[in-house]
């Protein structure tokens, strides 16, 4: 019912932008002589230009998770309360984004940070697409600035992991050996209790043949914490056999000529200039308040824009 729901909705905003094409060319033939008509006309028609380009890019989503929700989870990098805060920064501008979209964030684990910001978040984003949007995001995000912990006003530059895979349904299976896992309990922890339940209900499970570790926190009791965490597990193993893959075929274009990108995806430099900046796509902007707040959708957009055009080459 959901995917039938979503392909209606699909469906009906192709014919209502048809349609409304259709209504303003008929609109500019009535009067050509009449400049505000005209302008009236040709700003409606710009803004059916820009809701047509986004069609074209959630088209682009054709992936077998791509319509899934996502975890999302945020490490800091090395350098202490200064990586901790931009780890923390991240999670607000990726919260924002999801509060634009009108999707819903459910904390799984928090690990606050010694001083400020927090060291690890994992949040799951429910909403049509979350995954395929998101996805573009795995990597590592580097920021620098002048550190408001540096009483000398020094400039910083800060490193946060950013981690994104598809919450599974039942149309994806995942086989997992229990006697390769590792489970562990213990008091979870996080800002303030804020989202998290301070119990010693908290369940980690280690993957000893990959190294994957999951952890959920987030649940009243630790059954439902280990059934949340399987659930993570299974979701970073399908993530992982897809990263296998997309660096298959890296390897394979790098052959041919291409430079890899390595981990680091994007660079957000506050000081001396502003610039972000995505290094795969050359997508930027210098309107860093906005993209902090949330407005990351030039970046994802172009992405997206990007891999339809590798795979339009093959």
């Amino acid at each position: 019912m959901s995917e039938k729901t979503n392909l209606e909705n699909a469906v009906q905003a192709y014919d209502a932008m048809h349609k409304e094409l259709h209504d303003n060319l008929e609109l500019a033939e009535l009067d050509e002589e009449d400049e505000n008509l005209q302008n009236e006309v040709l700003q409606a028609l710009q803004s059916l230009e820009e809701r047509a380009e986004t069609q074209k890019l959630e088209a682009l989503l054709s992936g077998e998770a791509d319509h899934n929700d996502a975890y999302l989870e945020i490490h800091a990098g090395s350098g202490g309360t200064e990586a901790q805060d931009w780890a923390e920064m991240l999670l607000r501008m990726y919260s924002r984004w999801a509060e634009r979209r009108h999707f819903k964030i459910e904390y799984q684990e928090e690990t606050e940070g010694d001083v400020a910001g927090i060291k690890s978040v994992t949040i799951k984003i429910m909403g049509y697409n979350a995954y395929g949007w998101l996805k573009s995001e795995n990597g590592v995000h580097r920021l620098v600035r002048i550190s408001p912990f540096d009483s000398a006003a020094r400039r910083h530059t800060s490193f946060a992991s950013v981690g994104v895979y598809p919450v599974l349904d039942d149309s994806i299976h995942i086989e997992i050996n229990e006697s390769d896992c590792r489970i562990d309990t213990y008091r979870a922890s996080g800002a303030g209790g804020q989202h998290i339940n301070k119990t010693d209900s908290a369940v980690r499970i280690t993957h000893i043949p990959t190294g994957i570790v999951v952890q959920s926190q987030s649940q009243r009791s630790q059954f439902q914490n280990r059934e949340t965490a399987w659930k993570m597990l299974e979701a970073k193993l399908y993530e992982r056999e897809l990263q296998k893959k997309a660096d298959a075929a890296e390897k394979e274009r790098e052959s041919k000529g291409e430079n890899g990108w390595g981990y680091q995806i994007r660079s957000y430099v506050l000081q001396p200039y502003r610039l972000i900046k995505d290094l795969r796509t050359g997508a930027e902007t210098a309107d860093d308040k906005s993209v902090l707040d949330g407005d990351i959708d030039l970046f994802l957009s172009a992405y997206l824009a990007y891999q339809g055009a590798q795979r339009a080459e093959k």
